[in-house]
């Protein structure tokens, strides 16, 4: 019996539970992220005081040094503190900001919108001088044209450049009441119209006749029609030397309203065509919807006077 007990003793194991391994922990990873992050905030610090002028520098210094003193005296000396709010920079002075040493200030760029439309002017005087020239030229070019050249009368307008091609008695460019331009005349037109083909302007056409009634004129076909229907004429030809279509902005005629020869309405030069070559200034009073406001002259009537002016 005894052995039988001994035999039904049980049997107690001890098992040790040895700890993870160090090396696989996570704790490291946090004192990792820790130097990290000091690392990040040390190199951000280095940053702000290497971008830091002198200035702010020494005016952060005197205000966490004495930042009730500053805020109760409201600023003042080198260690104002609102003045480095305000502006920062080198000189604690300015309450506005300023640029950091080695910068360059941007200039400051104004227009002069008069002195721009003065010399936009004189460029333009200058070309439409040049092209002056340039029509002078073509006209002693060929024995032709030189013979037409008394016929032709260049000068500068308020408008731009006026070529006008005149009558004479033995060398008309129409026939009496007739819009069909002369075979010679042609010649010139087309030379003049080759030239203005290269010139980056807008053209009006002026017909002119003289002051002699048209024959039957009345109310039908009248000197206004025929001197609008000889501006027409020349567009064509103009175009036939290379002008092009869009460059002429008006095409109109004047009859006998604005005569070359004052003193004498009937004289043969009164009959003319008028090519001017439009600056800036004559485009915009063309192209202008409102019209100009003229102010009127003020004068300081009697009673009785004002009341006449007020009742027209």
């Amino acid at each position: 019996m005894a052995g039988d007990a001994k035999k039904l003793q049980p049997i107690i194991i001890k098992k040790v539970k040895k700890g993870g391994h160090a090396a696989h922990g996570g704790a490291w990873k946090i004192a990792y992220a820790d130097f990290v992050t000091a690392m990040m905030a040390f190199f951000l610090l280095m940053w702000l005081l290497g971008s830091t002028t002198e200035g702010d520098k020494k005016g952060l210094a005197d205000y966490f040094g004495s930042p009730l003193k500053i805020a109760m005296a409201g600023g003042s000396g080198a260690g104002d503190a609102s003045h480095v709010i305000k502006g920062g920079g080198e000189d604690l002075t300015r309450s506005g900001g300023q640029v950091k040493r080695g910068d360059v200030e941007a200039p400051k760029r104004t227009i002069n919108l008069a002195a721009l439309k003065a010399e936009q002017t004189r460029a333009e005087a200058a070309k439409l001088e040049e092209l002056k020239s340039t029509i002078e030229d073509k006209l002693g070019a060929t024995e032709k044209l030189k013979a037409l050249s008394s016929q032709i009368r260049l000068d500068m307008t308020r408008d731009g450049l006026r070529i006008q091609i005149v009558d004479d008695q033995s060398r008309p460019m129409f026939d009496s009441g007739s819009a069909v331009v002369k075979p010679y005349m042609r010649e010139l037109l087309q030379s003049i119209g080759e030239v203005l083909a290269d010139v980056p302007f807008l053209l009006t056409l002026e017909g002119h006749t003289d002051a002699t009634p048209f024959p039957g004129g009345g109310r039908g076909y009248s000197n206004w029609e025929l001197s609008a229907d000889r501006a027409n004429a020349s567009r064509r030809e103009l175009m036939n030397g290379g002008l092009a279509e869009n460059r002429v902005l008006r095409v109109q005629g004047l009859a006998f309203s604005q005569p070359f020869d004052r003193e004498d309405p009937t004289h043969p030069s009164n009959r003319r065509i008028s090519i001017i070559v439009m600056n800036r200034d004559a485009e915009d009073r063309v192209f202008k919807t409102t019209p100009e406001v003229v102010p009127e002259t003020i004068s300081e009537p009697g009673p009785e006077k004002a009341s006449t002016q007020a009742a027209h």
